[in-house]
């Protein structure tokens, strides 16, 4: 365990070291100078994603509120205008929105992410990630480089978003402490990695709590959530001075038809490759969230409006599939509704059908209502 425990702090240090352009304070739990960086422009803007386990969730806090309480309470003082975004609200703070799933592995998170950070557009994630993994004994061998993926995903699904990757915590589970600092010790390396690749990553130093800040054998108690805030909050202000922080984009909304009481749709909220784009009544679901990207893309559930098969013709189905850079992703707006380029057709409900799941196609612009779509933007 000393072993580990040197070669994890070798690695955090070397990992500083490689960061110049972040204050040090990031890892240590103390506000950047006033010198540094961004220090005389108002605090960024924060629409911030707490994303893991539940750690995250906030088992073990009588509140409910995780490190999410204290590190609101931390944000606003500081002067930022924040808001705390996630499919899921537990806790008795104002803004309890988050994104952590109890007993959730890295995998599984995963498997989420591309269609909550779609509909959320968070401009920094807080990811507290793999205390499931490590104490299930669960592919241990492959457990950084899952984390890893995981980081890639986000970064591609936001890349204007700045990742503070939380090192796991202490416990007293005997299983996980066998894991845990060979996984910690990965991780300086896989951030090195990240932000040589111009990516906005930040390790986060979860080192400062002790087994008398836990609740039980894997979750702190507020002691410990307040340790954590103060790390992640720490991070925030050393990524806000050195500007990396961008304004929230816009989180999209519904694309409303022309056909009365209609929404672009997802078939069935299913983020598959080759999922139709129908028709639907307006309900506000993940399926009917839509964001224009500057690319020319419309994505919704972490997917892009694709005309099948790169076709051109009348009659070409819609559906959704990885976003490619294809020449059939791109959409304009015109005369009310949306047209591919290269083909000159129109995004079209065949027929002005009213029936939910009749699947959009490609059409000669008309004009018509069943080619006008207004985009609602999320309130």
């Amino acid at each position: 365990m000393q072993k580990y425990s040197a070669l994890l702090a070798a690695a955090l240090t070397a990992a500083l070291a490689a960061s110049p352009a972040l204050p040090a304070a990031a890892t240590t739990g103390t506000a950047p100078p006033p010198s540094a960086g961004r220090a005389a422009a108002a605090p960024a803007a924060l629409r911030l994603m707490p994303l893991g386990d539940s750690i995250t969730w906030g088992v073990g806090s009588p509140s409910g509120n995780s490190y999410r309480g204290f590190l609101g309470n931390q944000l606003s003082a500081e002067g930022h205008a924040l808001d705390f975004v996630g499919s899921g609200r537990n806790g008795t703070m104002s803004d309890p929105d988050n994104e952590g799933h109890s007993g959730w592995r890295i995998d599984q998170i995963a498997g989420i992410a591309d269609a909550v950070l779609a509909r959320y557009r968070p401009n920094v994630i807080t990811l507290e990630i793999g205390t499931n993994d490590l104490n299930g004994n669960y592919q241990i061998p492959t457990a950084p480089d899952r984390l890893r993926a995981l980081i890639d995903q986000i970064t591609r699904d936001v890349p204007d978003a700045t990742v503070l990757v939380g090192t796991v915590i202490v416990s007293t589970s005997g299983t996980e402490e066998a894991n845990r600092p060979a996984f910690n010790a990965q991780l300086p390396g896989i951030v090195q990695a990240e932000q040589a690749a111009g990516k906005h990553v930040r390790l986060v130093d979860m080192s400062a709590l002790t087994s008398a800040d836990l609740s039980d054998s894997l979750h702190p108690n507020d002691n410990g959530f307040r340790k954590m805030a103060d790390a992640f909050n720490a991070g925030v202000q050393a990524a806000d001075a050195a500007g990396w922080i961008k304004p929230p984009a816009s989180a999209g909304g519904e694309v409303r038809s022309g056909i009365a009481g209609k929404c672009l749709d997802v078939s069935g909220g299913n983020s598959s490759n080759g999922t139709a784009a129908d028709i639907a009544a307006c309900n506000g679901s993940a399926a009917q969230q839509w964001s224009a990207r500057s690319d020319g893309t419309l994505r919704a559930l972490g997917k892009c409006l694709d005309a099948t098969g790169r076709g051109t013709a009348n009659g070409t189905r819609i559906e959704v599939w990885d976003c490619n850079g294809g020449t059939n992703q791109q959409w304009q707006a015109y005369n009310g509704g949306y047209r591919n380029p290269v083909s000159g057709r129109c995004l079209d409900d065949p027929g002005a059908s009213t029936t939910d799941g009749t699947q959009l196609v490609l059409w000669d612009c008309n004009g018509g209502a069943n080619q006008q779509w207004t985009a609602l933007p999320v309130s």
